[in-house]
């Protein structure tokens, strides 16, 4: 892979970003406080839009991609916000926290999201509702996140993930996963597209793949770790079998799930970790930092393995 196509009009970090599932938008937010909608077909930004007022960290779509949820960066306002990219305007406002929300996860076949914050809850939500639906205590930072079809969500804290249906949230986890006594800080936790596999990263520099319904742990990858700022962030490839990250050191890495070993790795110009995502259903994935970039085949390394082949 090499980079395509890298795009420095940032002002600040870039703190998170995401693919919209059926459509070929991105969207960014970053310390700038602007969230950015892009086309990736056209290798276009397609607009900016501000929020000075509330910031922006965290983004995702919803099912719409002219509608996005964010979360403030202010910190005296830690509502989440449903903003219309279209004019501009707010849609919904999400009040329950009472400091900042560091997960955010939309379940893709339904209207809820989750969120996790450092008040130590996570809150359930409907986006056709101002109030929250539920709420789950936990001891530490959490890091959350619905499976694809919806039915379940895992939020892992103090070195392990709960698993709950989200039919029935209310009676508790019905499986806990461990992650071989890593107690250090969740960062992320994402499902693989086909739902057999869950990665969690933490503040220690370490990526965990995990078994999704058996909870066995397949593969630790390491990294430099992150400060107390910083989020280390992973993604897996559409199909499953590759995970790439960011690391504390700037560096971004990809491993082969299957064997567990190191494919790849590239040295960038950052010395703080990316926020990476790969593309759905594509061979192309995304890096943000001061600057956004969009990783693509490099074809004459390619040309060269086919004819070893």
């Amino acid at each position: 892979m090499e980079t395509g196509m890298v795009f420095r009009d940032y002002n600040g970090r870039i703190s998170s970003m995401d693919f919209h599932k059926t459509s070929s938008y991105l969207v960014t937010a970053s310390d700038d406080e602007s969230i950015r909608l892009y086309d990736v077909a056209g290798a276009a930004c397609l607009k900016a839009i501000n929020s000075k007022k509330y910031g922006v960290d965290l983004v995702c779509f919803t099912s719409d991609p002219t509608t996005v949820l964010y979360s403030s960066k202010n910190g005296w306002d830690e509502s989440l916000r449903l903003l219309s990219l279209n004019d501009n305007k707010y849609l919904r406002y999400f009040k329950g926290h009472h400091d900042r929300v560091v997960s955010l996860s939309l379940c893709s076949r339904k209207e809820c999201f989750i969120s996790g914050s450092l008040d130590r809850t996570v809150l359930l939500w409907d986006q056709r509702a101002e109030k929250c639906q539920g709420l789950l205590r936990v001891q530490g930072r959490p890091a959350a996140a619905y499976d694809d079809q919806g039915i379940v969500f895992a939020i892992a804290f103090g070195g392990y993930i709960r698993m709950f249906d989200s039919r029935k949230y209310e009676k508790g986890p019905f499986d806990i996963f461990s992650v071989g006594g890593d107690v250090s800080d969740a960062n992320v936790v994402k499902f693989s597209n086909d739902g057999r596999l869950m990665l969690l990263t933490t503040m220690d520099g370490h990526i965990h793949v995990l078994d999704s319904f058996r909870g066995t742990l397949l593969s630790t990858y390491n990294v430099k770790p992150v400060s107390i700022n910083s989020t280390l962030e992973a993604s897996f490839s559409p199909e499953g079998k590759f995970v790439v990250s960011g690391s504390g050191d700037g560096r971004v890495h990809a491993w082969s799930v299957r064997s567990g070993k190191e494919v790849a790795s590239w040295v960038t110009y950052e010395t703080e970790p990316h926020v990476i995502k790969w593309a759905p259903g594509s061979l192309m994935f995304a890096t943000g930092s001061s600057e956004l970039s969009f990783w693509i085949p490099d074809l004459s390394k390619l040309a060269a393995y086919v004819g070893r082949k």
